[in-house]
């Protein structure tokens, strides 16, 4: 048996250690802004280095080293509160509000009508609310509220709701913020589980660590909690058995769909070289079969809509008016304003078509990284736990150089005027990433030749 030499394992696990060291902490510490930004981006150079190490390490080592180092740094997320993101709060409001038998669709937080239902937690006293604090919301009652906009109606989809619903029932009574990271907690390391079974089969299992050791997991995931994750870890597996069997892929992408909206960019991956209707309808079916019987509760429970504030939320974020600023940032450096919204739907429009008709049926994960990963730049979103997706889609399929357009995204939430510059230097990063695989794979092979039929079976 061949054993495995400490000096091969140990630059790994100390590059690991100081991953997790440096997000632990960049979340326990004060930083803010820009100076947030540069640890998050040190921790990023040390995630690079350790599975740059990773790969020198031998095969037997990498399963355990992957999954100890995922522990080690998705517990780094649990140190503190929410550090740049005031999301959870928001999570935790309409758990409360489902668990009082109430639609969490009908009612904003800031609503009287719930005030029975408020706490000192997510709705401090008068001596908090006199801090200049940029957390606090105020409420039209001279008081104020850690939930992010107060005055609108949650923007959620019935999946989401439920798993605010679930954290909450489950949680001791002064569990706080805390339930819900221990609940990302699992579900990154559920999302890791999956992706080592998956790449163990296929022979390159350290590619989970491209989830499994990402900083984006524990800050976005884990720290701020961000109900992404599920939509990930049913997107995941959507995606691994779609093409063996449509109808289980259709109903989980559904579950993906109905967790957070954005797993709807994966149709054309799950729907690869798919050219008989009736095949295709065996995946589209249950996924909006499972979104509808979803909502389905909701819209009986609620007297208004239960898309909330979808529509706000669009229009707020500027996707609806590029002239706004902060969305379509590298279309509007060559087409005018008016231009960025049309050109960016029929470019997303022909890229759908180009995936489903050229992409890989047994590699579903290769087209919706190109589909999701192309959205981001055509959008340049300000979010940057959007692209928690895509970092799952690069450890499935393997083109590292996408996982720019993620750091991209972190760039424009907490430096803003940096956006254009991220998210241009990410697709020079996908560019050049294409054009050093092309020239480094060599002439593609000539394809098999068919045998000749029998004499007598022409």
């Amino acid at each position: 048996m061949t054993r495995v030499r400490p000096a091969t394992l140990v630059p790994t696990v100390l590059l690991l250690a100081a991953l997790t060291a440096a997000v632990a902490a960049l979340l326990h510490g004060g930083a803010r802004g820009s100076a947030f930004l540069a640890g998050y981006a040190a921790a990023w150079v040390l995630f690079a280095a350790a599975v740059m190490g990773l790969r020198r390490v031998p095969g037997r080592a990498v399963v355990p080293l992957v999954l100890a180092g995922a522990v080690a740094v998705t517990a780094s997320g649990l140190v503190a509160a929410p550090r740049t993101s005031t999301d959870s709060f928001r999570y935790a409001w309409d758990g409360r509000v489902q668990a009082a038998g109430i639609s969490p669709y009908d009612h904003a937080p800031a609503d009287p009508a719930l005030a029975g239902l408020r706490d000192p937690w997510l709705f401090p006293g008068a001596a908090v609310c006199a801090r200049e604090d940029p957390d606090l919301a105020p409420v039209h009652d001279g008081g104020c509220t850690r939930i992010n906009r107060p005055t609108v109606h949650t923007v959620y989809p019935p999946v989401a709701e439920g798993w605010f619903l679930l954290v909450h029932t489950v949680s001791p009574a002064a569990s706080r913020h805390k339930a819900l990271q221990a609940g990302g907690a699992l579900l990154s390391l559920a999302v890791t589980g999956l992706l080592v079974a998956v790449l163990r089969r296929r022979g390159v299992v350290w590619r989970a660590a491209l989830w499994a050791w990402c900083p984006a997991v524990p800050v976005e995931g884990v720290d701020n909690a961000h109900v992404d994750v599920l939509a990930v870890l049913f997107a995941v597996a959507a995606l691994v058995v779609v093409a063996r069997r449509r109808v289980a892929g259709g109903v989980l992408l559904g579950l993906a769909v109905a967790a957070k909206l954005l797993p709807v960019l994966l149709v054309p991956g799950a729907l690869s070289r798919v050219r008989r209707p009736r095949t295709a309808f065996a995946v589209l079916a249950p996924a909006a079969a499972t979104v509808m019987a979803l909502y389905l509760p909701y819209v009986l429970l609620s007297r208004g809509s239960v898309l909330g504030y979808l529509g706000g939320y669009a229009r707020e974020e500027g996707y609806d008016d590029a002239s706004a600023g902060g969305r379509y940032d590298l279309l509007r450096l060559a087409l005018p304003d008016a231009w960025a919204l049309p050109a960016s739907m029929a470019a997303l429009a022909a890229l759908a078509v180009a995936v489903w008709w050229r992409g890989r049926p047994e590699h579903p994960w290769s087209g919706a990284l190109v589909t999701v990963g192309c959205a981001f730049l055509l959008l340049t979103p300000g979010y940057s736990w959007y692209a928690l997706l895509l970092v799952a889609l690069v450890a499935l399929d393997g083109r590292w150089e996408w996982l720019g357009v993620a750091l991209a995204g972190a760039v424009a939430y907490l430096a803003p005027e940096a956006t254009t510059a991220a998210y241009g230097a990410a697709a020079a990063a996908v560019c050049g990433g294409r054009w050093i695989r092309r020239r480094t794979a060599g002439p593609a092979p000539a394809p098999a030749r068919r045998p000749l039929a029998h004499p007598g079976r022409a």
